[in-house]
């Protein structure tokens, strides 16, 4: 957890109902990657911690005799069990509204604990002491995220890019210039060193694998604004009563940037890494 910070519950209020909308897919192939690298054969638990509304849990389910997924935020648990209902896996997935810290809740052991890009928000050292006892001997403890190494260039593509610097710009016009994290601000962002708490926790690894992402993506400028407000650091409560003018500068300056509302984009690749339970290391 970030030094000065304190999780409180508006961290993503709101953003639920732009998330799946607005956040670029992960890699096609993850799916089959982790079966491959795991050796996962429809038997099994899955936790996803701080699983949002279910993007990845959902991914993976077919993976797994049982997925569940955790979150302290209502509005994803919501958001992820009507996406469970629609896809037809409400007998295969759970979802508990709970904060990481506060696990194991009854939960029981799991094969799979998979973080999505939310272990950075979390109490690391007890989250990755607690996440030990309820994986399996052998469990697997994996990290997802796009790859920020990568230069993803429009070139080539019908449609402009987004024009993401001068979004950023005008999201701390109206929020100044401090990144905003619920109630509090994080003006030195948040950690890294991921390898550090969970080896000093005593996982093993890390196994690290690459899913190739590149192929074209064509977005709306809904969804551009909805990958906006998916955001903690501008969540639509941020705004207050100035949410309705920021969009409407928001919206101008898309227009501006594509007169027909479309942005080609490449999907990110994604990057995993897989740290073993040391109890049975495979």
């Amino acid at each position: 957890m970030v030094a000065g910070w304190e999780w409180d519950d508006t961290l993503f209020a709101g953003t639920a109902a732009y998330y799946r909308r607005g956040r670029l897919p992960y890699a096609p192939g993850l799916a089959d990657v982790l079966a491959e690298a795991l050796e996962l054969d429809g038997r099994g638990r899955l936790i996803d911690v701080g699983c949002g509304p279910g993007i990845l849990a959902l991914t993976l389910a077919h993976l797994f005799g049982e997925a569940v997924g955790v979150d302290p935020d209502g509005g994803m648990i919501a958001e992820a069990r009507r996406e469970a209902a629609e896809r037809g896996l409400t007998d295969t997935t759970h979802w508990v509204q709970s904060r990481a810290e506060d696990l194991p809740a009854g939960l029981g052991t799991f094969t799979v604990a998979t973080f999505a890009q939310s272990f950075h928000w979390m109490d690391r050292d007890l989250v990755a002491a607690t996440m030990k006892d309820m994986l399996v001997p052998g469990g697997a403890w994996v990290h997802v995220s796009d790859l920020k190494t990568e230069t993803r260039s429009a070139d080539g593509l019908p449609h402009p890019s987004a024009p993401y610097a001068a979004m950023e710009d005008l999201v701390k016009h109206y929020l100044g210039p401090v990144r905003r994290a619920g109630r509090r601000a994080l003006p030195q962002g948040t950690p890294g060193g991921e390898a550090e708490v969970l080896a000093q926790a005593g996982y093993a690894g890390p196994r690290r694998y690459v899913v190739p992402g590149g192929r074209p993506l064509e977005r709306s400028d809904d969804d551009v604004v909805a990958g906006v407000f998916s955001m903690s650091f501008s969540a639509p409560h941020l705004f207050g009563a100035r949410r309705p003018d920021f969009e409407s500068d928001l919206r101008e300056l898309l227009r501006k940037a594509s007169p027909s509302g479309l942005f080609s984009e490449r999907c990110p690749s994604t990057e995993v890494f897989v740290w073993r339970n040391e109890n049975a290391a495979r």
